[in-house]
């Protein structure tokens, strides 16, 4: 017999056939265990409705590997199986992690700098909007999705959706002890979608804009959610878990200790370690990031100047996924320009963290891509994809702030290194000379002028450095030494940028 094959860090998939009496999401449990040698990885397995029980495993090392399943039923209780983890596809780096303490990688070590945007409820529209999302994004350089399993109800967007994530029950009343398997598979699918596109899923498990019941199910249904999630979606490399958008505003029917053991089942099952996060409302209630369960920083805050004190604060990646939205309705979240946003993602890459885009013009008939998805109308998405790309040109480990507890003049303009690159972003501030920052010998550099908005880079200017102004320490005063061994002469207006490399 010809034995299966998967590449690594795609799905393998075995499906079996078992009880359908009883409610099998709760009566029937399964597990499988998948070795490699000595190596054993525990995989949760989980109900997809017509008696049919499937087990999802991500190998993330080639060769041959072989599992056998654990149930409480018989008929799912010590079935075998084997198949052979192949190359990865061209293209696959596996699933992002952790790299360098602040900053992203693949599992294959390839630099991940994270530009995401908010499609909320892109999954639960009609098909034909959720295509136009994804030919949308084909035209991005978006690498990040944040999107909710549970359908949104909230200003621009109470439309029915697209499924029930719950089964009915012959009341006519949602059954939270029966998921619906229709919804998960359509929500799984797109989830596979944007890995093909080498786009991350950044699933949002909870938020507080429900009219379905969704917020009110009971401790023990959320429990179960959170594992059902984790069995059913784990596998797919592109998965980041994101508990919340907004938890806080969910503490009166969600306390604190929930939160924790939602972090925990994830870690009991999902055997991959996705990434995990969880999301403030209110930009002074973030969560506790230096609890161990937590892999990076996930806030919302618009003064996007402060990273660097965040970065401080938790000794983790700083990934501030609503510093407000491009638009113009009425909520001030979401009525800022192109170039507002555009400054904010430079002057938060620059100061070594990460930043989320949002869209949010008012449409008439509620398209609006932060909550649906769809087509874009603004212009911060191409200067955002700009940007992406020149960072990518450099990144090795991880833009670091050159001045990590920002003291002046780096608590003003935005500056950060990886390597032997430097990239200097003026924002607000137009000089027309400039030297901190700039190498201090006077070896061979290239110097190129950045316009952030008018998207073009050419060469700057090198010219002397001006001699600082003396210093008075007490009655003495003494002489400075040149900030750098040359300066750049600038065009004198805002957001522009000098990158330095050598020649």
């Amino acid at each position: 017999m010809t034995m299966s094959t998967t590449a690594q860090w795609d799905v393998f998939e075995a499906s079996f056939s078992g009880p359908t009496g009883g409610n099998p999401f709760l009566d029937v449990t399964l597990e499988a265990f998948f070795q490699q040698k000595s190596r054993v990885v525990r995989v949760p397995g989980f109900y997809d409705g017509e008696g049919s029980f499937r087990v999802r495993f991500m190998p993330d090392n080639e060769g041959e590997w072989t599992f056998s399943t654990k149930s409480n039923v018989a008929e799912l209780d010590g079935k075998t199986g084997s198949f052979t983890a192949t190359a990865p596809r061209q293209g696959v780096h596996g699933p992002v992690r952790v790299a360098n303490k602040f900053h992203f990688a693949y599992a294959d070590g390839t630099p991940f700098l994270s530009f995401g945007t908010t499609c909320y409820a892109w999954t639960h529209q009609p098909l034909s909007e959720q295509a136009k999302t994804l030919e949308t994004l084909k035209q991005t350089r978006f690498n990040k999705m944040r999107m909710g399993v549970f359908p949104k109800d909230y200003p621009y967007n109470v439309n029915e959706a697209l499924h029930d994530v719950y089964q009915k029950g012959a009341d006519g009343e949602y059954d939270f002890d029966r998921p619906n398997p229709e919804s998960f598979r359509h929500f799984e699918n797109q989830v596979k979608a944007l890995g093909e596109m080498g786009i991350e899923a950044d699933i949002i498990i909870f938020h507080p804009y429900d009219r379905w019941g969704y917020c009110d199910m009971s401790e023990a249904q959320d429990y179960a959610y959170v594992q059902y999630l984790a069995a059913r979606l784990a596998a797919y490399r592109n998965v980041w878990w994101s508990l919340a958008n907004e938890y806080d505003f969910l503490l009166n029917t969600k306390p604190m200790h929930q939160w924790e053991r939602y972090f925990h089942i994830l870690e009991e099952n999902d055997p991959y370690g996705h990434l995990r996060s969880i999301h403030n409302g209110d930009p002074e209630a973030n969560y506790d990031h230096r609890k161990p369960w937590v892999t990076h920083v996930c806030i919302q805050n618009w003064d996007v100047k402060r990273t660097g004190e965040w970065r401080l604060a938790y000794g983790k990646p700083v990934v501030n996924d609503e510093p407000e939205y491009e638009g113009n309705i009425i909520q001030v979240w979401g009525n800022i320009s192109a170039q507002e946003l555009v400054h904010r993602f430079w002057i938060t890459a620059m100061r070594g963290g990460y930043t989320g885009h949002g869209e949010t013009f008012s449409n008439p008939d509620d398209l609006i891509w932060w909550a649906k998805g769809g087509e874009l109308h603004g212009e911060a998405w191409k200067r955002i994809g700009f940007l992406r790309d020149l960072m990518e040109e450099d990144a090795r480990h991880g833009f670091e702030p050159i001045d990590p507890q920002t003291r002046y003049p780096w608590n003003r303009v935005s500056g950060a290194r990886d390597g032997d690159t430097t990239i200097i972003y003026f924002g607000e501030h137009q000089p027309v000379i400039w030297a901190a920052g700039l190498p201090k010998d006077d070896g061979k550099y290239q110097v190129d002028l950045i316009d952030t908005w008018n998207m073009t880079v050419e060469p700057a200017k090198i010219v002397p450095a001006p001699q600082n102004h003396p210093t008075r320490h007490g009655a003495v005063v003494m002489q400075r030494k040149p900030d750098a061994a040359f300066a750049v002469e600038l065009p004198g207006r805002p957001h522009l940028a000098i990158r330095i490399r050598p020649a």
